[in-house]
């Protein structure tokens, strides 16, 4: 019994550094997520969602401020109520990701922006920053847009990663009236400890497995540039008045509904939050498309029938 003891207090002691050692290792990793290839099928898939609703697809190049090139799609419905809405993809994935939010928008006579984010797909970019570097991004492209096109109102709708930086880019580009957010994370140093603690409990990730996040953290940091608790949704929401639908799913583990719950208690603007019964990660499309749709197009609605 006392051998049984002391190895598992020797195991306690020891799993912190552990935990440290394996935080450190991942920390580049962060910043470097694994590049999902824009693939022919997925492309082909694309096409037919896009003759589903009889869209208009072309392709659509902008340069960010720090000279990489982001690669996307424009997609047209046949009649055009005169608003746009950029979609952002979720962390190792691409714009075909957002093919299936594409596909209803465009069917309520929406246009939309599909564009890969630095360091994604085929867009140029050494490492992802999860909103730090992409919110400039947001900027370059809109001003690209509002260059070649009659906008009416510019809305942004984004999944995980993706609604996290469109939460960010909102805060800097006052042209963006509204912004659809689900699984956003608070900041990047909170969601780090629902990483560190595998998932299963943030109380882990801030106490026995911490050296995880804190290493993780220090080395994303020094690489990027910034620091992770600037990289925050709930700043940027506190920031500037902009309207937001949040959306989680209660039975989200990567990125539990207190960071939305978080960001909504910090938005200054006019602001809605949907916790969506039995959902998981992203899952609200897929668990309920028809309230889905309708919480969106009536939110992006309300907006559009407000401005002169």
């Amino acid at each position: 019994m006392r051998r049984a003891r002391t190895a598992f207090v020797a195991l306690v002691l020891l799993l912190p550094f552990v935990a440290g050692g394996a935080g450190a290792m991942m920390g580049s990793g962060v910043l470097h997520p694994m590049r999902r290839s824009l693939a022919p099928e997925q492309i082909q898939q694309a096409g037919k969602s896009m003759a589903r609703v009889s869209a208009k697809r072309d392709d659509f190049e902008v340069r960010a401020p720090d000279g990489v090139v982001l690669r996307g799609w424009k997609a047209r419905p046949p009649e055009s109520n005169g608003d746009w809405v950029q979609l952002y993809h979720g962390v190792s994935d691409n714009r075909a990701g957002m093919t299936g939010y594409a596909e209803f928008l465009l069917r309520n006579g929406y246009s939309v922006l599909l564009m890969d984010a630095r360091a994604h797909g085929a867009s140029d970019g050494a490492m992802a920053t999860y909103g730090w570097l992409e919110r400039n991004d947001t900027r370059a492209i809109a001003q690209a847009l509002f260059a070649t096109e009659n906008v009416h109102c510019f809305f942004l709708l984004g999944e995980s990663m993706g609604a996290s930086i469109a939460l960010q880019s909102a805060a800097v580009e006052s042209r963006v009236m509204g912004v659809v957010a689900e699984s956003a994370f608070a900041n990047l140093r909170e969601v780090s400890f629902d990483y560190a603690g595998l998932h299963l409990s943030s109380f882990l990730g801030r106490t026995l497995f911490r050296p995880a996040s804190a290493m993780a953290m220090g080395a994303a940091e020094k690489e990027g540039g910034f620091k992770a608790d600037d990289v925050s949704p709930e700043k940027a929401v506190a920031a500037r008045a902009f309207a937001v639908l949040l959306i989680c799913g209660t039975r989200d583990r990567n990125v539990p509904a207190r960071h939305t719950q978080r960001i909504f208690q910090a938005a200054i603007g006019p602001k809605e939050m949907w916790l969506v019964n039995g959902a998981g990660h992203t899952g609200a499309l897929g668990t309920h498309p028809r309230e889905f749709e309708r919480r969106v197009v009536d939110f992006f609605g309300k907006i559009h029938g407000s401005k002169p």
